[in-house]
């Protein structure tokens, strides 16, 4: 669980720093899938940082991922966002209500309830079946993601930020369908659903940031991370709760989630506050 938190502390910092970069970078066609936005973006250090921060914590989710639930990890990961509130108004002077930290304050309430009901992974390994079902959902984000620029604006932000967030949760699950490192893994289809919902996941929220409601996009991924995986952990497996404990889990993951929700404005934080000019003397 430590390690779920600290990849929700590396992903809550670096999305403050990818916001703002994906932000000042040129726009380009306006798909949900332009790769040459993601190579504008990397050209500022702040995406470079961010992306430094996400390997590291891409690390420390598959280490969480190898000892704890799939709903554990995803609602950590959603805390990610109480990171970025927090961070947002420690280093960005941004104001948050009383609401907002009552918000934080809830999401760690839930991710302790978490923390306490959760048992060890599932044993379940998974089926070919699921495996290819997996890799089938890996290429419908990308496919969503590219018809999401003939939406309307409305909902296009909702539906990349949702398919951003699928492409994260298939990262999730297919870390558990991955038996180590082998040459035998390459035969795995989990293995090019983790490599193309990822890259897919990047590509999709980097848009979604840059073209739309940030609030939507945010909330979509949030989402979209959490309850699939969280069932595909519980049905296909295994994953369970300590003996008695499963409506402390149940509790405490919809808890978690409902507080990152509120927090979805987070997803980027507005810049910062001009300087104010002196008074005039």
């Amino acid at each position: 669980m430590m390690c779920a938190l600290g990849a929700a502390v590396c992903f809550g910092t670096a999305s403050v720093l990818q916001a703002m970069a994906a932000r000042a970078a040129e726009p380009g066609t306006g798909s949900g899938v332009d790769p040459a936005l993601l190579l504008r973006a990397a050209r500022q250090w702040r995406y470079l940082l961010g992306l430094g921060l996400d390997a590291a914590g891409f690390v420390l989710q598959i280490i969480a991922l190898r000892h704890i639930p799939i709903y554990a990890v995803g609602a950590a990961l959603a805390a990610s966002l109480a990171v970025t509130a927090v961070v947002a108004a420690r280093l960005l002077r941004v104001r948050l209500s009383g609401t907002e930290w009552a918000a934080v304050a809830v999401v760690c309430a839930g991710l302790l309830m978490l923390g306490l009901a959760s048992g060890e992974e599932g044993s379940g390994t998974g089926t070919p079946a699921l495996e290819l079902g997996l890799l089938a959902v890996a290429v419908l984000v990308l496919l969503v993601g590219a018809a999401a620029g003939r939406l309307p604006e409305r909902w296009r932000p909702l539906v990349l930020g949702f398919a951003a967030g699928t492409g994260f949760g298939v990262v999730e699950v297919a870390v558990r369908l991955i038996d180590g490192f082998s040459l035998a893994e390459l035969r795995s289809p989990a293995l090019y659903a983790l490599l193309l919902g990822g890259g897919a996941a990047f590509l999709l929220l980097t848009s979604a940031l840059q073209r739309g409601s940030v609030t939507a996009a945010t909330a979509g991924m949030v989402l979209g991370e959490t309850v699939g995986p969280a069932v595909v952990g519980v049905v296909w497996l295994g994953d369970r709760t300590r003996e008695g404990l499963t409506w402390l889990a149940v509790a405490g993951f919809t808890v978690a989630v409902a507080g990152a929700l509120f927090l979805a404005r987070f997803g980027e934080p507005p810049p910062p506050r001009p300087a104010e000019a002196p008074d005039p003397v």
